[in-house]
């Protein structure tokens, strides 16, 4: 079993009780991936569309009680708390970092039913059609066309008939984006993030669902706004996003990668957006 966390008083647990180690620890500023970077300075939510765009994939997920529900890659979290607020039958977490897995269930407790395991969400090693919800967030877009293939397909294979599975990713716009552009950002991102992103365009991102066996019942595109200040204030709340703050000003090498990455965002924001897709098996 494994545990996560991200803000903490979730059964019972303080925020201040625990000091959890964020994954990034010990490599330096400026190879660090970019998402790791922002959680050392106290980022709690990492995902592309932010948390408005993370509750409406929870909502259309319609979890319940009678769930057994899974998450790819739970990063700090966030979306845990939020999912398990919803009581379902079964929580598993799917994390292949053993930092994030450790501080994963910190957050979801020790309960027989909630566990965290340290995997691959290509290769879960999990039963055949033993969930009914499956979803995952900002980890697709760092995946190789070939990989994103093989994680959707596990998402199938897991999956009960009809069961629901949703994304939350980076967008190509408009559809018809030329294949220069998406060179030139790709290279962007690359160099900003400091991992391989490569999103695709909402036809593209619908093919790779459709072609595993999936039928796309709901498409949502939101801003990439990130590192914009009206939606950290939003996504994190103000004393958190005080902190934040802080600490990259105190902080000249991670600062220097924070603002190289929005940087980017902005310049290629006619480009880029934040996409949730929710599918259902057939």
């Amino acid at each position: 079993m494994c545990f996560r966390g991200a803000r903490g008083y979730f059964f019972g647990m303080s925020e201040h009780a625990a000091h959890p180690v964020i994954p990034g620890s010990g490599q330096s500023f400026e190879n660090m991936p970019g998402h790791w970077v922002l959680a050392q300075m106290g980022k709690r939510v990492l995902r592309p569309g932010g948390m408005e765009l993370t509750r409406q994939l929870l909502q259309q997920l319609k979890i319940s009680s009678a769930d057994d529900v899974l998450e790819f890659a739970p990063g700090l979290g966030a979306t845990a708390r939020i999912t398990l607020l919803n009581r379902p039958a079964s929580y598993t977490a799917v994390e292949r970092n053993p930092d994030a897995a450790a501080h994963i269930q910190k957050i979801i407790g020790s309960a027989e039913k909630y566990r965290c395991i340290q995997g691959s969400a290509e290769s879960t090693g999990l039963g055949d059609a033993s969930f009914d919800v499956v979803y995952g967030e900002a980890m697709l877009t760092m995946q190789s066309h070939g990989m994103k293939s093989a994680i959707i397909g596990e998402a199938s294979r897991i999956l009960r008939p009809k069961g629901r599975y949703g994304i939350h990713e980076i967008a190509f716009v408009p559809e018809d984006v030329s294949e220069d552009i998406k060179r030139e950002v790709l290279h962007a991102l690359s160099g900003g993030i400091r991992v391989g992103a490569r999103p695709q365009t909402v036809p593209e991102w619908t093919a790779l669902m459709e072609a595993t066996g999936f039928r796309v019942v709901s498409v949502q595109l939101a801003p990439l706004h990130l590192l914009e200040r009206k939606r950290i204030i939003n996504d994190e709340g103000l004393f958190r996003t005080l902190r934040f703050l802080f600490n990259v000003l105190r902080t000249p090498k991670a600062r220097k990668r924070v603002l190289e990455m929005r940087a980017i965002f902005r310049r290629y924001e006619a480009n880029l957006r934040a996409v949730m897709i929710v599918a259902e098996k057939i």
